[in-house]
């Protein structure tokens, strides 16, 4: 069973304002351009995901998707989010799309977790069946970093603080057989100065794990 890949992409004048204070506007920038190339980098290298659609409102990022769609040979598609309202509404918005193409299962994944395996998530996937959904939890194992589902529409997305718990209660009121996928490479994004520090201490180690999330730390 092929997925579809949903990526919402916040604009990033809106983005990592947790940052402000270690990160100023043009680094936050360059460093989210670098990171959303790398996740879909990666996305285009699994064996499991037919397609990707980016959901977003910022030129700069629609830029990247065209730009990695120039070099990969897996399809990528921008979906105009004009309107920017939430990461839970595009992420709707790219099921709504993915649907429309005939999607059996969804991916959603985020644009800021640039250490990305493809392997890994393709391990992932293989174990993802129809009725079934799955939470990949971020490191504080409290949030949601990714959403497997079979049917793509299997639940409404429902990210923030404690969203782990809430998509599993969401998807066994459903009827859908649920699990957590504890995979360390979506582990960490990028939200606090604590994870931009932990970014780099694994970045200084597997530089060729995120090429151009690397390259953007060092030119801070």
């Amino acid at each position: 069973m092929q997925a579809t890949a949903i990526l919402p992409v916040k604009r990033f004048s809106r983005a990592k304002t947790r940052l402000a204070d270690a990160v100023g506007p043009p680094a936050r920038a360059a460093l989210m351009r670098a990171m959303l190339t790398d996740v879909l980098r990666a996305v285009s290298e699994t064996s499991a995901i037919e397609r990707t659609i980016v959901v977003t409102g910022e030129s700069r990022a629609q830029k990247v998707a065209l730009s990695v769609a120039q070099r990969v040979s897996m399809p990528i598609e921008v979906m105009q989010d004009p309107d920017d309202p939430g990461h839970s509404q595009a992420a709707t918005l790219g099921i709504i799309r993915a649907l429309a193409l005939g999607a059996e299962c969804a991916a959603l994944l985020p644009g800021d977790c640039p250490l990305l395996d493809a392997g890994e998530l393709d391990a992932a996937l293989a174990r993802t069946r129809p009725g079934t959904v799955a939470v990949i939890p971020d490191r504080h194992g409290t949030g949601t970093n990714g959403l497997l589902m079979a049917p793509a529409d299997a639940i409404g997305p429902a990210f923030g603080e404690g969203s782990r718990e809430r998509h599993l209660d969401r998807a066994a009121r459903a009827g859908y057989a649920t699990r957590v996928e504890e995979l360390s490479s979506l582990a960490l994004d990028l939200d606090t100065p604590d994870d931009l520090a932990a970014l780099r201490v694994w970045i200084a180690d597997h530089p060729e794990a995120a090429p151009e999330t690397a390259r953007a730390l060092a030119e801070q």
